[in-house]
């Protein structure tokens, strides 16, 4: 039956990111699809919380407090994965940050934080996940995107410039891992209601601005992302990688 490829049932994998934002409902909709699943970011108190409400489905859910910008940190993620659920399934590379300023007076050390955080650790965290899924027989590693994996935006030179890496290392990913049934994909967010984003929502204008160009006249909300997070990371994909899901209320339909 189809929906039993949607299920995640005996699946286990990682999602980064997961104490706030995006991950949160990357994190809802894999583990009510059934999945084990290791929550990671940088906050131990926030993940705790997160994790004792997932526990309410009756699956593993386990935390690792991770600094996706250091490589030490990845390998403990990694082993620590390995060693709870024996195998890695899935991986959601969500964990993000982003600083805004002109760019004429955007600082290094920003362009530095935010590409080791939002590009850098993709390709690391997926290298070094793919080497248990190639000794496992393939597995589902899914990247956030974001609308500026193909826009500039205002502001964000740093972003823009990580999030468009992030759609090309996901193909280049997916292109090399194939061979090993590893598919790579990514989910492209529009405007949504996160930490990220509040600066841009307490703005009147640009809320406005904002908001007016989304066709289906609102901000996406986490949970938005739970129901593509589970068919990418299900077997319901079994025939899709190197691609980009774009759930953003019909922005780049404009």
């Amino acid at each position: 039956m189809i929906l039993d490829k949607f299920s995640l049932k005996g699946k286990s994998g990682i999602v980064t990111g997961a104490s706030q934002g995006l991950g949160t409902g990357i994190a809802q909709g894999v583990v009510q699809a059934g999945a084990n699943v290791i929550l990671a970011s940088r906050s131990a108190e926030r993940l705790e919380g997160f994790a004792e409400e997932l526990r309410q489905y009756d699956t593993e859910v386990l935390v690792v407090p991770t600094d996706v910008t250091q490589k030490s940190d990845l390998e403990k993620l990694v082993q620590a994965t390995f060693d709870a659920f024996g195998k890695i399934d899935f991986l959601f590379n969500n964990a993000g940050t982003n600083r805004r300023a002109a760019s004429e007076e955007f600082t290094e050390e920003d362009w530095d934080l935010i590409l080791n955080t939002n590009l850098k650790s993709v390709f690391l965290l997926s290298q070094l996940v793919a080497r248990h899924m190639i000794r496992q027989g393939g597995g589902s590693i899914v990247n956030t995107g974001s609308l500026m994996c193909v826009s500039g935006g205002k502001t964000i030179p740093a972003y823009a410039a990580s999030k468009g890496g992030v759609l090309q290392v996901t193909k280049a990913l997916a292109n090399d891992w194939a061979k090993y049934n590893i598919r790579v994909n990514a989910i492209g967010p529009g405007y949504f209601k996160t930490p990220l984003t509040e600066a841009l929502r307490q703005d009147p204008v640009r809320n406005r601005e904002l908001s007016e160009r989304i066709p289906m006249g609102r901000w996406g909300e986490p949970e938005d992302l739970a129901g593509v997070a589970v068919f990418l990371a299900s077997e319901a994909s079994s025939y899709m990688t190197g691609q980009i899901v774009y759930v953003d209320g019909g922005w780049l339909s404009l």
